[in-house]
């Protein structure tokens, strides 16, 4: 398998080409209007990859990031999950883009006692307005005054009319699991890293042979992103100012932008909350060849009325069909692929009708937002001048191989059908922490984006290049200059040129044990405002 890869890379390179239509970024962060009014549900990131921690290269990992934008300080509620809503990730392994294993997470948020920490209070015994009244260590936590929890099921089949079995705790077989606390502080959680730690569950998976592992809470923002002047019409000039990335020197484009962790408004200011996973693979290959796809998605309750008079355990009434609000396969696609009037839509769709917008990748408009943002600047560096910065080769339809079919010799299932996801190659071999590209495929390092995807790799400035027509120039090829004939050079005039948003990324930024995200940032101490 691994030589049939290779021998074909030319061919799986050009899958990277897809990401021309999606050149601004943030993977999906309050992407559509409707989402905007249900931040618990807002699926923000889908990453998908063997596992590489070492020793476990027999597993996939699958993390379903959801809540975006959690500031550290966020109480006194913090971060948690909506117990009306259904979280799902949905696997495909035979390519019919209808999903064959469901991962069902519900949540559970209870007061201890049915009120929380309570004090007497000149002789009145009142609950306290805090979630801990003091500091928390353990699961369960006698200081902890609300405690959330979840069950997770295995849906086999439709993912509301199939079989359904429990997937339970491989250390006394229970159904249900403890999440932790949000990072509150060092004070409440003196040893977060350590706290979190036990909630990490070895779990029977019903029909593998072999324990998974899961871990669902609070991580550190992995999503780099030059956010506020991206969407302020391109704020920056997105072309390296050094000679090389990270170099700090004025050696590359005049003007351009240089690699700082001050270009990044996620790592190392907001928070997640992760969903993550960990399968072997051989409770996921089915009968297919495999390749999987994967995305994921929220539901909630079609009805909801308003209790004038709420509760805690019942704040509103919601009843009616399970209805999906948000979906992520492929970074990207909906922030900036999907055209404003259809966002709500695509969000509520299933993969089987994503043929239906092929138009949005087939004739991608970014590339020309670009154009008409930068050309004048740019040709006033440039002698000659160039006539359109975006590529010009019409209709796409490298692009539609790419997010709806797959690519074949890297990631196209055994049947083929037009459908949005995240594909991954489950036989392409593991690239080590140390060893892996940020820039995946396109870096020349298969085990990455867009075969699956990586917390490490920087699936922005890989759009931001391949957007410009990179890939109809010749690419690295095993170190060697290939001609992908995809598209020529004069289609894309500008593909050479280094584009970024100067927000690096690197998976030797993140941890190399599951679940790989980075422990939250605590609200205190505010180490910037320290």
């Amino acid at each position: 398998m691994a030589h049939r890869i290779r021998s074909g890379l030319a061919t799986a390179l050009a899958a990277v080409l897809a990401l021309t239509t999606s050149a601004a970024l943030a993977s999906s962060h309050r992407e559509a209007p409707a989402i905007t009014e249900s931040p618990k549900v807002d699926g923000t990131d889908l990453y998908v990859f063997r596992s590489y921690e070492p020793g476990r290269d027999g597993f996939v990992t699958i993390i379903a990031n959801y809540q975006p934008l959690q500031l550290p300080y966020g109480g006194p509620n913090y971060y948690t999950m909506d117990p009306n809503a259904i979280y799902e990730i949905h696997i495909d392994n035979d390519g019919n883009a209808v999903e064959d294993l469901t991962f069902q997470f519900r949540f559970t948020n209870t007061l201890r006692n049915g009120t929380g920490i309570t004090l007497n209070v000149g002789g009145r015994t009142l609950p306290i307005p805090l979630r801990a009244i003091g500091p928390v260590s353990q699961a369960n936590d006698p200081d902890l005054g609300e405690l959330e929890s979840y069950s997770l099921t295995l849906v086999r089949g439709d993912r509301r009319s199939g079989t359904r079995s429990n997937i339970t705790n491989a250390s006394g077989g229970g159904t249900t699991f403890a999440k932790p606390l949000d990072n509150v502080g060092n004070k409440t959680i003196p040893n977060y890293a350590a706290y979190a730690n036990q909630f990490i569950y070895s779990v029977n998976i019903p029909g593998c042979a072999t324990a998974g592992r899961v871990f669902v809470g609070q991580r550190a923002e992995a999503f780099a992103v030059n956010l506020g002047e991206i969407f302020d019409l391109v704020n920056f000039v997105p072309i390296e100012g050094a000679s090389a990335p990270g170099a700090n020197n004025t050696g590359g484009f005049p003007g351009g932008i240089r690699q700082s962790r001050a270009n990044d408004d996620l790592i190392g200011t907001h928070n997640v909350t992760a969903l993550a996973l960990e399968v072997p693979i051989a409770c996921l290959r089915g009968n297919g060849n495999g390749v999987i796809g994967a995305w994921t998605t929220a539901s909630l309750p079609q009805a909801r009325i308003l209790d004038p008079t709420p509760t805690y355990a019942a704040p509103d009434l919601q009843g009616g069909a399970y209805v999906q609000v948000s979906r992520l396969g492929m970074p990207l696609v909906n922030e900036v692929v999907i055209g404003l009037p259809q966002k709500d839509l695509f969000n509520a769709a299933e993969p089987p009708g994503d043929a239906a917008l092929a138009d949005y990748v087939n004739y991608p408009t970014f590339p020309a937002i670009l154009d008409a943002l930068f050309r004048t600047p740019v040709n006033a560096v440039l002698n000659p001048d160039v006539a359109n910065l975006a590529p010009t080769n019409f209709p796409r339809n490298d692009l539609v191989a790419t997010y709806l079919t797959g690519i074949a010799t890297l990631n196209q299932l055994s049947t083929v059908t037009p459908s949005e996801m995240t594909r991954l190659n489950m036989g392409v071999p593991v690239t080590l922490r140390a060893n892996q590209s940020n820039f995946g495929v396109v870096g020349n390092d298969l085990a990455g984006f867009p075969n699956g995807r990586r917390p490490g790799d920087d699936v922005v400035d890989i759009t931001l290049r391949v957007a410009m027509g990179r890939l109809c120039h010749p690419v690295p090829i095993n170190n060697t200059q290939t001609q992908l004939g995809l598209c020529t050079p004069q289609q894309a005039p500008v593909g050479l040129v280094s584009f970024t948003d100067g927000a690096p990324l690197s998976a030797r930024d993140l941890q190399n044990v599951f679940p790989y995200l980075n422990t939250p940032l605590p609200g205190s101490p505010d180490e910037a405002r320290n």
